[in-house]
């Protein structure tokens, strides 16, 4: 069992920055991949970026170059550093973790944090 918990989210103008960050517990959390995926009104769940227990990093198009996910292993946290963001990165921002290495997939992530939102106003 892995538990996440996300915190960093809020309201911030266009082209400001946030830092998501998402902490995750369990026996074996760090033997995880994690990743964030977002959820606007009206859309379904998005991939965004992940974090792979191997080092790998991925992100979706629509965010590569302004979003940068990382972790602190001593501390179990997977970060997003959200910068020049945009009114359509408005959404609730979830943690996942998966025993994957690399995968885009919500299906293949077993445990999810209770999101946070982001707002980003134009």
């Amino acid at each position: 069992q892995v538990q996440l918990v996300e915190s960093g989210g809020g309201l911030v103008q266009a082209g400001g920055s946030l830092r998501l960050s998402c902490a995750a517990s369990g026996a074996t959390a760090s033997s995880y991949s994690l990743a964030w995926f977002r959820q606007a009104p009206e859309k379904q769940r998005e991939f965004v970026a992940r974090l792979s227990w191997s080092g790998g990093t991925a992100y979706v198009d629509s965010v590569k170059g302004r979003f940068t996910i990382s972790r602190d292993n001593a501390e179990n946290i997977v970060y997003l550093q959200m910068n020049s963001l945009k009114p359509e990165d408005t959404a609730v921002y979830y943690c996942a973790a998966t025993r994957y290495l690399a995968v885009r997939n919500r299906d293949d992530y077993s445990y999810w944090g209770q999101g946070t939102q982001v707002t980003v106003s134009s």
